[in-house]
């Protein structure tokens, strides 16, 4: 019989349970009621209980069965050596849209690496394609009632998936939200629109299928295929023009309009991107549903909106446009083609509120990966330094945090958020995503 290796805990919280019990780091955890721990969502799962036997192997190898009276879903307070507890599952689809097939050789090994987890979905909150999913994790899903799981649909046409991903299971999927909306399971779902593939009367059927899954299927997100330069031997795949994106729009505003008088949710969503291709106005907030798809675009722009009028609106109730008191600060901006109209627009107010402010915003151009790419989260250190290197940027630069590697100070290519202060010779300010933060940092 294999011997169970165990998950081995790296840090325990102090003024723990675990703590309490003489559980260490160093420790592995082995059972909890007799039963193997595959990954987290075992262990949340097995820990909530008010009574619990813990197994525990030592360091130097013995084995302490611990019974633990706690509050009901209170933790141990254990860290693991590996978040997951298990090694994350890679993509086993060849998808025509995939980006990181189209990024350059010779940057960091773990870009390369395609996730398709379902558990990073609940983590994370990464779009999973089904296909990696076996049905015991569908099983364990519903045992558990997880909720929600993101999904990546493209389609709902079972030919056409199996095309779109380079999966024949790709169409077989798709049965596995069938078993999720029966046991009631939240799910939120992606569409990567292609051009002369999954548009036109394709994605007319798919938001019709999909929306046979109201009231638990929650959104569906419309994102428009990114395509890098490096697309040599890959699927031919053609950029959306401003009348494409009027047309996807129309179809989403019929939608949207159906819907909403059913259900009383807008259910499907064109990101952002769609609004400023097309040079149409953002949707109203309400529109949004509650902002449930902001990490695919969705709203995100039109959420930093509201929250700046909010911000600005606040920072005039307090007298901050009186304390200011003509105070001069010259500060610049960098963000991507996409968000800078926006941005521009924020700033200009600023300076007009705050007399003696001046902010210059700079639109990075995506040499690094091609002008198609527009969105700052792919914007890299050495195409932002190479564009604003003679130019003058004041007493600090400021930079939208999705720039950067998450908790990190590292961009995409590797260079360093000190790099950059070395090359322009200027304060580098890392400015959070929200309109708060923004007129914040603005001030300074």
């Amino acid at each position: 019989m294999k011997k169970n290796k165990g998950h081995l805990i790296k840090h325990i919280l102090p003024g723990s349970i675990a703590e309490e019990m003489e559980i260490e780091a160093g420790d592995c955890l082995l059972a909890i009621n007799g039963e193997e721990i595959e990954d987290i969502f075992d262990y949340q799962y097995l820990i909530q209980d008010e009574y619990v036997e813990v197994l525990i192997r030592k360091a130097d190898g013995e084995e302490w069965e611990l019974e633990i009276d706690k509050d009901y879903e209170e933790d141990l307070g254990v860290e693991f050596e590996n978040g997951l507890m298990d090694d994350y599952r890679s993509c086993c689809n060849k998808c025509i849209f995939c980006f990181i097939d189209q990024m350059p050789p010779g940057m960091r090994e773990t870009l390369y690496f395609k996730d398709d987890d379902s558990r990073l979905s609940f983590l994370q909150g990464n779009y999973v394609t089904l296909t990696n999913m076996s049905d015991k994790d569908v099983s364990r899903i519903i045992r558990y009632n997880m909720s929600p799981i993101n999904i990546s649909f493209q389609t709902t046409n079972p030919q056409l998936r199996c095309m779109m991903l380079h999966n024949r299971f790709a169409g077989d999927a798709l049965k596995k939200v069938d078993r999720f909306y029966e046991a009631g399971i939240e799910m939120n779902g992606q569409i990567v629109l292609c051009k002369g593939i999954n548009d036109g009367e394709e994605l007319e059927r798919s938001i019709r299928d999909l929306s046979g899954y109201l009231p638990h299927l929650r959104s569906v997100s419309i994102v428009p295929v990114g395509l890098s330069k490096y697309r040599e031997g890959l699927y031919p795949l053609e950029p959306f023009t401003k009348e494409d994106a009027k047309k996807v729009l129309r179809t989403v505003e019929k939608w949207q309009e159906k819907l909403y008088s059913e259900y009383g949710l807008h259910f499907v969503h064109a990101s952002d991107e769609w609004y400023l291709l097309a040079q149409e106005e953002l949707p109203a907030e309400d529109t949004y549903d509650g902002y449930l798809q902001l990490e695919n675009g969705v709203g995100m722009l039109r959420l930093l909106l509201e929250e700046f009028a909010d911000s600005m609106e606040r920072l005039k109730e307090q007298g901050m446009v009186q304390k200011w008191n003509g105070r001069e600060r010259k500060i610049s901006i960098a963000t991507g083609l996409l968000a800078y109209p926006s941005i521009q627009r924020m700033a200009e107010q600023m300076c007009e509120a705050f007399p003696g402010l001046c902010v210059t915003v700079y639109p990075i151009r995506n040499d690094f990966f091609g002008e198609l790419i527009t969105v700052s989260g792919l914007l890299t250190g050495q195409d932002i330094i190479a564009q604003l290197k003679d130019k003058d940027l004041g007493e600090a630069l400021l930079l939208p945090q999705n720039v950067l590697r998450s908790q990190e100070t590292v961009f995409l290519d590797d260079l360093t958020v000190a790099d950059m202060v070395k090359a322009l010779q200027v304060p580098v300010n890392i400015v959070k995503s929200s309109g708060y933060d923004f007129t914040e940092a603005v001030l300074g």
